[in-house]
């Protein structure tokens, strides 16, 4: 059982969101992080676009959009056309977080590919983006 793949699939995310908890942020999650980082790209974007494009439900956006609001790093408006859309915006102390946060999730990243040279880390890049595709086919069969 311990060379099954969920198994290891799951250490990796545990060591990852441990390493992520020591070297990028004590709060800010990884999927914070993606949303902060397409608005301060697309500043007024649609929230369901964000969530579109970062792979997030809806339910699991507006949880994220509601903690960033509380937080101070993003505001939403509602465009006077469309009462149903919500904007968002970073606010100043978000545009200042986000550059941080992404900084030192880079910062991660090499840590963690770190021996594995060009070659290798393109290897493991391909080879897990690979797996995440495969096995969301296998979830939505």
């Amino acid at each position: 059982m311990l060379d099954a793949p969920g198994f290891l699939i799951r250490r990796i995310y545990q060591a990852y969101q441990a390493a992520w908890l020591e070297h990028v942020d004590q709060v800010a999650t990884g999927a914070q992080v993606a949303v902060l980082m397409a608005v301060r790209s697309y500043p007024g974007v649609e929230q369901g676009m964000v969530g579109a494009s970062v792979s997030l439900d809806r339910s699991t956006m507006a949880s994220i959009v509601h903690r960033l609001e509380k937080r101070g790093w993003l505001y939403r408006e509602r465009p006077a056309d469309d009462g149903r859309k919500r904007l968002l915006f970073l606010t100043d102390e978000g545009s200042e977080a986000v550059g941080g946060l992404v900084r030192r999730a880079k910062e991660l990243d090499q840590l963690l590919m770190e021996g594995y040279g060009p070659r290798g880390q393109a290897l493991v890049v391909d080879l897990l983006t690979a797996l995440a595709q495969h096995w969301e086919d296998v979830a939505d069969r």
